[in-house]
């Protein structure tokens, strides 16, 4: 085979984007030249690496294997360019992927406690969706996920080699109300009478579910403000604008004017916050940064 890095990065970002033209958008070129980057990598394979879907583009059973070896030589070139461009102090770095609410709860204890114990050591991130990071995990593009999962916590996927997976937390799901009107002075609150709240919730999509209204909710909720912003999903149950999920693990953060109710009624709603990486012998800074995440919570 006689393939470029640029092509390797080509099949790295059709793993992680599922598209050819999301690929094009993050690289910087156009949706044709991704085009022909993919079909000159097949021929040079040998074989079919890209799976074309009405859905989009996954990798082939072939494209996997490449995308396993891919990994390493892109590991290894970015390694070689650090190495020519800082000579002088060599610096370990991480990439950390995160689901949107671990960046407030769980990240800035973790840089905190890294500057202290592996100053030298360079973390950067990235936010996702638990699917997305997934992608970005398996394609190479970070290091480590905090992803959470939801009852009966499944495997994330069924790709092979299994990751490798390291419970952190559970953290309950309550309902935020705000601190005055209907729910003002309860200590909890019953599925029943959520049926017809105002319920702020995130953007629903294929990969994601519609976070932010109770599982299960008997009937179809009333979704009257749509956010992915945590910070102004709060903001706007502490002004009485309707009500919204939140995990347990983020009471600290409640600006005022929100309770956190447990509901009854219901099953009661478990999310676990887990550290996720691809299998094999960790570096030393990927250590340090998972038992940081684990100090940090």
């Amino acid at each position: 085979m006689d393939v470029s890095s640029a092509a390797l990065r080509v099949l790295q970002q059709v793993a992680e984007s599922g598209s050819f033209t999301a690929a094009a958008s993050r690289l910087g070129y156009t949706q044709s030249a991704i085009s022909r980057q993919a079909a000159a990598l097949e021929r040079s394979a040998g074989t079919v690496l890209f799976e074309r879907r009405p859905d989009g583009v996954r990798l082939t059973a072939a494209g996997l294997t490449l995308l396993r070896h891919a990994r390493a030589i892109l590991a290894s070139v970015e390694a070689a360019e650090r190495e020519l461009t800082d000579a002088a102090e060599q610096k370990e770095s991480v990439r950390l992927g995160l689901f949107p609410s671990a960046g407030a709860v769980v990240l800035p204890g973790v840089l905190t406690r890294l500057a202290v114990i592996r100053p030298h050591l360079v973390v950067t991130t990235r936010e996702g969706t638990t699917p997305g990071l997934l992608r970005a995990l398996r394609a190479g593009s970070i290091d480590v996920a905090v992803l959470t999962s939801r009852p009966p916590h499944r495997p994330f996927d069924g790709e092979a080699p299994r990751l490798r997976v390291e419970t952190i937390e559970d953290t309950e799901l309550l309902v935020g109300v705000p601190a005055t009107g209907a729910f003002a002075g309860r200590t909890e609150v019953h599925v029943d009478e959520l049926v017809d709240a105002s319920w702020i919730a995130s953007t629903s999509s294929d990969d994601e579910p519609l976070l932010g209204v109770w599982p299960g909710l008997p009937g179809r909720p009333r979704v009257v403000h749509t956010t992915n912003d945590w910070l102004a999903k709060l903001r706007l149950v502490s002004e009485g604008f309707g009500v919204t999920t939140v995990p347990d693990r983020m009471r600290t953060l409640l600006p005022p004017g929100v309770s956190l109710l447990p509901v009854h009624g219901a099953p009661r709603e478990v999310r676990r916050i887990v550290v996720a990486r691809l299998p094999g012998r960790p570096t030393a800074g990927i250590t340090a940064v998972v038992r940081a995440i684990a100090s940090a919570v």
